[in-house]
């Protein structure tokens, strides 16, 4: 879960993944959304892949990016969870008396 924070940490790879959300996309089409060198980017979607929050495809010389997005669902409800945000109610019921 500490790769996917870290990840989420930097505003450039949240709106990758909010690129990524609309459709698969190239790394090219990806890269005409910022304003960053090549390397700069590239060292983001690393990051992006080590929190296996995007999966990616080689075909040639392109790279199309997807999300992944059952391990951020599953990060987020998680840590969610850990503060008792969402989580089902544990306490038992009292029983109503009868009258």
């Amino acid at each position: 879960m500490n790769r996917v924070f870290k990840a989420l940490s930097d505003p450039t790879r949240r709106r990758i993944l909010q690129l990524l959300r609309e459709r698969e996309m190239s790394a090219g089409e990806i890269a005409d959304h910022f304003d960053l060198a090549k390397p700069t980017l590239s060292g983001h979607f690393a990051i992006l892949r080590e929190a296996d929050l995007i999966a990616s495809d080689k075909a040639g010389t392109t790279i199309t990016y997807r999300l992944n997005l059952s391990v951020l669902e599953d990060a987020l409800l998680g840590f969610a969870e850990g503060f008792g945000i969402g989580a089902k109610a544990t306490a038992p019921v009292a029983p109503v008396p009868e009258e």
